[in-house]
C-alpha cells in the first residue's frame, strides 16, 4: 500500500503539465505563419531589427487574444462599454494566462491628471489629511484639486403617510478645487490684440483668426448681427458694443435668411480652438493658438490647483499641496516619519507606494508633475508600480522596451525588477534590443532576418548562449562594441547656455560645441532633456526632433505624412493631363464603395467589429477609372504598394523622374526605413520606426543645429551602426548634432560630453563632466564613465 502511494504521488499531476504558451500559424501584420512555444514562469525576451514582427507576435497576438478572451467572460451589456478587440489571426493559441500590458503608450495629457492621480498616491495622501490635517476642513474630497464645492438649498416634496408634505433641504459639498482656475493650476489669457486689428472696421477684415478672413459665414456672422455698425472702426465701438462683439451669450438669429447662434467672439473662440488638442490642429491654427494664448500660473493658487480650505489643513507643517511639491524620495522619507497607530494600514500603502517609486528609478518625480509630461519611458514605469507589490501570481506580464529612456546605470535596477516579477511565479515577456536586457533572459526568440516584407519569421529561439552562435543577425551583433575615436573633430564655434534653471537645473552654464557630434547624457532625471529642450531655443537654424508619438489615422502613411504623395500627384496629373485630386484616396478619386479605406468596417456591437476589403476596389483604394492612368507603366495604387528603395529608384530617372519625390525617398533610406511600404498604415509602424519617420521630414528643414532625443529607442544593434553614419553624415555635411542619449555605442563615437549629474531630482541638474570621450573613461569620475569604460573595455 505504502509503495503504491509512493508511485502516485512521485507522478507530475495533469494541472502541472501545463508549462508552455503554444502560438500556431501566427499571421498578424506581417507575421508568416509563425509557430513557437513560449516557457511560462520564464522571462523570455523577444528581439530582432526594427519592424521584424516582435510587436505583432508579442502585443497584437498573444496580449490582444488573452485580454479578448477575459473580456468575453464580462456581460453583454458590461462589453458593449469596453473596447473592441477583434480576434487575432491565428489558428491556435493554447496555454494562455491573463495578460497585464506595460507599454509606452504616454499618458494621457489631460491637464487634469498628475502623477499622483495616475498611481492613487494622491487618494491615499487625501485620505490621509482628511484624518490626521489640523484644522480638520472636511472628508478626503475636500482636498481634491477635480471637485468643486457647492452648496445649494430648496424645497423637496416627501410623501408620508399618503400626504404630501414639502419640505426645506439644503446641501453642500465641500470640494478642494481652486475656484479661479478650476483645478487646472494654470489661467489661459487671450492676447486680444491677436483676434482683431482695433483700426479697421468689420467691412475692412478687422478681425484676424483663422478662418474668419474675406467674407466667409464667420465673418458675416459678425458684420450683419446688427449690434454694431460693421463700418466702424473696433476702436470707436462703445462698451455695450464691444461687450456685445466679444462677449455676448449665444443668440439665435436669422442672417442672410439662414437660422444661427451669435456668439462673442471669446467664447466662441474658446470653444472651437482652444479646447482641442494642439498637437490634432492644422499649422496654421496652432501657430495662431501659440500667438494668441497666454498661459500663466494661477495667482490664487500658485499653481497647486487647490483652494484656500485645502491648503490650510497641515501636518507637522506640511500641507497636502506642499506634500505632492516634494520629491518623491523626500516624500516617502516624511511619511516614514508620522507615526500615527490609528492610520498605519493606510501609512503602509502609502509607504509601499512611494518607495516603489524609488525603486525603480522615479523617485525625482514629484506627485504634482502633469502625467502628460511624462516621456515614454517613465510612463511605462510609473504603469509598473501598481503591479509591483501585487499579490497577483501566474500572470503574464508583458513589457515594451522598458529600458527606453534609462541609463546603463538604472538597467540594472530595471533587470531587478522583471527577475523579481518572474520569481513571483510569472510569465514575463518583454520586447527588447538593449544586449544587458537580453542577457538575463531564460528563453530568447529571435524575429526577422529583415524588417517588414523581409521579416515576420522566428529565425532563433533558445538560451543566450546559443544565441551568440546562432548565426542570427542579432547573434552577430550581440557583442558588438564602438570603439572610442581616434582623433574628434574640432569645434566650429559655441552654443552658449547661461543660467539655466528650468525644472531641477541649478543655475547651469555651458558651452556646447558646434560643427561636432555632442552627446549630453547622465542618469534619468539628471536634467539633460531640460538643459537641451529648455535652454535651446528652438527656431532660429534649431531643428528639434523630439519622442513625441506621431498623429495620424489608419488612412495617414509615409507618403502623406512626408509630403512624398504631393509631388506624385502633380506626377500623375501632368503625365495623363488630369486633375492631381484625382490620385488621392481621401478626396475625388476615392473609391465610392468604402470612401478611399480599402476595407468596409462593420460594427456588430458589443462583439468586436469586422473590416472586410472592398469587393469594388479590391483593397486599392481608388476609383477603377483612376487606375486606368499609368505613369512610367505603374498605376497610383501600385506605387504606393512599392517599398522605399524599389521607389527610389522608380522615381530617379526615365518617365516616372520627378526629383521633390526622390529627395524625399532618399532620406526615408537613409534613416533605415527602406523597406517600408510607403503606403502603409501609419497605425501599422512600430515606436522606432516612427521616431526614424519623424527624422526623415526634419532632414529637409533649413538649420544648422539638429537637436536629437534618444534616437536610439527602438533601434535594434545593427541599426545602431547604420544611425551613427547617419549622424556623422549630417555632422560633415557642416550641421551641427546634439544628442540626448544613453546608449554606450553613441557616447563613444562623440566628439564631445556633456555628463549631468551626479543623481536625479534635486540631487542632479549639475555638469558633472564635459569633454571627449576618451577623457571621461579615463577620469572614471562619473557613473557614466564607468558604465562606458565597461562597455569599451578600458
Amino acid at each position: 500500500m505504502a509503495r503504491e502511494t509512493e508511485t502516485t504521488t512521485s507522478a507530475p499531476h495533469v494541472a502541472d503539465s501545463h508549462g508552455l504558451i503554444r502560438v500556431h500559424g501566427a499571421r498578424e501584420n506581417n507575421l508568416k505563419d509563425v509557430s513557437i512555444e513560449i516557457p511560462k514562469r520564464r522571462l523570455t525576451v523577444f528581439t530582432g531589427v526594427s519592424g521584424s514582427g516582435k510587436s505583432s507576435l508579442v502585443f497584437d497576438t498573444i496580449a490582444a487574444e488573452s485580454q479578448r478572451l477575459i473580456n468575453e467572460t464580462y456581460p453583454a451589456f458590461v462589453q458593449g462599454f469596453m473596447p473592441n478587440l477583434a480576434r487575432p489571426e491565428v489558428d491556435v493559441l493554447e496555454g494562455l494566462t491573463t495578460a497585464i500590458i506595460v507599454d509606452q503608450q504616454r499618458m494621457g495629457g489631460d491637464p487634469r491628471s498628475t502623477v499622483g492621480t495616475a498611481t492613487d498616491a494622491n487618494a491615499l495622501l487625501r485620505i490621509l489629511f482628511s484624518r490626521l490635517g489640523k484644522p480638520h476642513i472636511g472628508s478626503p474630497k475636500a482636498f481634491s484639486f477635480n471637485i468643486a464645492s457647492i452648496s445649494g438649498a430648496g424645497a423637496v416634496t416627501v410623501e408620508r403617510a399618503g400626504q404630501k408634505v414639502k419640505e426645506r433641504r439644503s446641501f453642500s459639498i465641500t470640494g478642494g478645487m481652486c475656484p479661479r482656475c478650476e483645478g487646472r493650476g494654470a489661467v489661459t489669457d487671450l492676447d486680444l490684440a491677436q483676434l482683431y486689428d482695433e483700426n479697421l472696421s468689420l467691412n475692412e477684415g478687422a478681425i484676424t483668426v483663422p478662418g474668419y478672413k474675406g467674407g466667409g459665414w464667420n465673418s458675416r456672422l459678425y458684420a450683419e448681427s446688427g449690434f454694431f455698425d460693421p463700418a466702424k472702426p473696433i476702436s470707436k465701438f462703445t462698451k455695450k458694443e464691444l461687450q456685445d462683439f466679444l462677449y455676448r451669450e449665444p443668440t439665435r438669429m436669422k442672417i442672410a435668411g439662414i437660422n444661427m447662434t451669435y456668439e462673442g467672439l471669446v467664447p466662441r473662440i474658446q470653444k472651437s480652438m482652444l479646447s482641442k488638442d494642439k498637437e490634432s490642429m492644422q499649422p496654421h491654427i496652432r501657430e495662431f493658438v501659440e500667438r494668441a494664448v497666454t498661459f500663466a500660473t494661477c495667482p490664487d493658487c500658485d499653481g497647486t490647483r487647490l483652494s484656500e480650505g485645502a491648503r490650510s489643513s497641515k501636518i507637522d507643517g506640511i500641507s497636502i499641496a506642499d506634500a505632492c511639491a516634494m520629491q518623491i524620495s523626500d516624500l516617502a522619507a516624511w511619511v516614514r516619519g508620522i507615526d500615527e497607530p490609528s492610520v498605519a494600514p493606510l501609512l503602509d500603502t502609502l509607504r509601499h507606494t512611494l518607495e516603489s517609486f524609488v525603486e525603480i528609478g522615479l523617485g525625482y518625480l514629484s506627485l504634482d508633475r502633469p502625467a502628460g509630461t511624462l516621456s515614454g519611458g517613465e510612463a511605462q514605469r510609473t504603469k509598473m508600480i501598481r503591479h509591483l507589490g501585487s499579490s497577483l501570481t501566474d500572470v503574464t506580464y508583458v513589457f515594451d522596451e522598458p529600458t527606453t529612456g534609462l541609463h546603463p546605470h538604472d538597467i540594472q535596477r530595471m533587470n531587478g525588477l522583471l527577475l523579481r516579477l518572474r520569481d513571483k511565479g510569472n510569465t514575463v515577456l518583454v520586447v527588447e534590443h538593449k544586449p544587458e536586457v537580453i542577457a538575463i533572459a531564460d528563453h530568447v526568440v529571435d524575429l526577422g532576418p529583415g524588417a517588414g516584407a523581409g521579416g515576420g519569421t522566428v529565425c532563433f529561439q533558445g538560451t543566450v548562449e546559443a544565441l551568440r552562435t546562432g548565426g542570427t543577425i542579432t547573434g552577430r551583433h550581440f557583442d558588438d562594441r564602438a570603439a572610442l575615436k581616434d582623433t574628434v573633430r574640432k569645434s566650429t564655434g559655441t552654443l552658449e547656455i547661461r543660467g539655466a534653471s528650468a525644472h531641477n537645473l541649478q543655475g547651469v552654464d555651458v558651452d556646447i560645441p558646434l560643427g561636432v557630434l555632442a552627446v549630453v547624457t547622465g542618469v534619468a532625471g539628471s536634467g539633460k532633456s531640460s538643459l537641451v529642450h529648455g535652454s535651446i531655443p528652438a527656431g532660429a537654424g534649431v531643428v528639434s526632433v523630439d519622442q513625441g508619438a506621431i498623429r495620424g489615422s489608419r488612412r495617414s502613411n509615409p507618403a502623406t505624412y512626408t509630403g512624398l504623395l504631393d509631388p506624385i500627384r502633380k506626377a500623375f496629373a501632368k503625365q495623363n493631363g488630369v486633375k492631381p485630386t484625382l490620385f488621392s484616396s481621401n478626396s475625388e478619386g476615392a473609391c465610392p464603395t468604402c470612401n478611399g479605406a480599402g476595407v468596409i468596417y462593420t460594427d456588430l456591437a458589443m462583439m468586436a467589429g469586422v473590416a472586410t476589403t472592398c469587393e469594388e476596389c479590391d483593397g486599392k483604394r481608388f476609383e477603377a477609372s483612376v487606375l486606368d492612368y499609368h505613369l512610367g507603366g505603374r498605376d497610383i495604387s501600385e506605387v504606393l504598394a512599392m517599398p522605399v528603395t524599389e521607389a527610389e529608384e522608380f522615381f530617379a530617372a526615365g518617365e516616372a523622374h520627378t526629383p521633390a519625390a526622390h529627395r524625399i525617398l532618399q532620406r526615408l533610406n537613409d534613416v533605415g526605413l527602406g523597406y517600408l511600404t510607403i503606403g502603409q498604415p501609419l497605425t501599422t509602424l512600430s515606436g522606432g520606426e516612427r521616431q526614424r519617420l519623424k527624422l526623415a521630414t526634419h532632414m529637409a528643414d533649413k538649420g544648422g543645429v539638429y537637436v536629437l532625443d534618444e534616437p536610439t529607442a527602438g533601434l535594434h544593434l545593427a541599426d545602431v551602426e547604420q544611425l551613427l553614419g547617419l549622424l556623422d553624415r549630417l555632422v560633415d555635411s557642416g550641421k551641427s548634432v546634439i544628442v540626448v542619449e544613453h546608449h554606450q555605442a553613441v557616447m563613444a563615437h562623440a566628439d564631445w560630453i556633456i555628463d549631468l549629474g551626479p543623481g536625479a531630482g534635486h540631487d542632479g541638474g549639475r555638469i558633472v563632466f564635459e569633454g571627449t570621450p576618451a577623457d571621461l573613461v579615463a577620469a572614471r569620475s562619473t557613473l557614466t564613465a564607468e558604465h562606458l569604460a565597461q562597455y569599451v573595455g578600458a
